[in-house]
């Protein structure tokens, strides 16, 4: 009988479960980083809904055609398992794409992309647009002197070492900031290559940033306090505060501390760079006054109530 009603329960209670299991099976899984660069604005940013102006450039709907579909999931250019072996892992000619079927519009051998103006030898200010917080290393590339736009872009275009690495920074408001030095021998149209690695998810994370320096004799831009801006729009976000830390420098060989940019595989690599800086954080929070007042109004009501009760009781 016992074992009978033990039976009974176990049904009872799978067939309560059934319907939300796989709720809760998800809620305990792994979360998913999702994120690209929105400045300089990234080829899958740019063309996304959110885009702005630069969806409806001429080479974004030539990507979507190709692509098939919108890139409504901007943020989720992702390969899970690669663990570094980037090289072997996304095919030549795929690099903007990951080598995924979803995204194969952005790897288009086109000189038209939006794009970002840049100094050579400046800083880099990169807003990395962002989810969810997860540990992992940024490596950035910058295609070597001489790229040519018009043909697809391959590994053989991308110098060996990244010119800087950011170990582990800081989410806020939405984004990543990160700060570099820029290689100082680039000019023309280039491409931005950033990878992102996470080391709390098997995840990497592909994108590319078209921007332009000027050529050789070409007058330097005019001086200007504000970040490099991008030819189309860029996410909200980058208006954000950037995340707090300390200038440090670091040598090509020396292993990224947390949370810090290190310069390699250029001439400049002792150069000194910036690690992502943040404003102070914004005030405490507590109790409105609209609360406090609500609060001694239920207390006053309370008080009076229990006063009336005892004075007719003495009655």
């Amino acid at each position: 009988m016992r074992r009978t009603t033990a039976h009974r329960a176990a049904a009872l209670a799978a067939a309560v479960l059934s319907p939300i299991l796989p709720v809760l099976l998800g809620a305990a899984g792994p979360a998913q980083a999702h994120g690209a660069p929105t400045t300089p604005v990234s080829r899958v940013y740019a063309c996304s809904p959110e885009g702005g102006s630069a969806a409806g450039s001429a080479v974004c709907r030539a990507a979507v055609a190709a692509n098939g579909t919108s890139f409504t999931a901007w943020d989720n250019l992702r390969v899970a398992d690669v663990g570094g072996r980037d090289r072997s892992t996304i095919p030549d000619g795929q690099l903007c794409s990951g080598g995924l079927p979803a995204y194969r519009g952005l790897d288009l051998a086109r000189s038209d992309w939006p794009s970002t103006r840049l100094t050579p030898g400046g800083t880099l200010r990169m807003t990395y647009a962002s989810t969810i917080p997860h540990t992992g290393t940024f490596r950035l590339y910058l295609t070597k002197p001489g790229y040519d736009p018009s043909q697809p872009l391959t590994w053989d275009d991308l110098p060996e070492r990244p010119f800087a690495e950011v170990r582990d920074p800081a989410l806020r408001d939405g984004a990543y900031r990160l700060t570099a030095k820029l290689p100082a021998d680039r000019t023309g149209r280039q491409v931005l290559y950033t990878v992102w690695q996470n080391s709390s998810t098997p995840d990497t994370y592909y994108s590319c940033s078209d921007v332009v320096f000027p050529e050789k004799g070409a007058a330097p831009p005019a001086p200007s306090a504000k970040a490099p801006s991008a030819t189309t729009p860029e996410s909200p976000s980058a208006a954000a505060p950037a995340p707090a830390g300390g200038a440090t420098g670091t040598t090509a060989s020396a292993a990224p501390a947390r949370g810090t940019a290190a310069v390699s595989g250029a001439p400049e690599a002792a150069t000194p760079v910036s690690t992502p800086v943040a404003s102070a954080s914004g005030a405490g929070s507590g109790p409105s006054a609209p609360l406090l007042a609500g609060g001694a109004a239920a207390v006053l009501v309370l008080t009076g109530g229990a006063a009336l009760v005892l004075r007719l009781r003495r009655r």
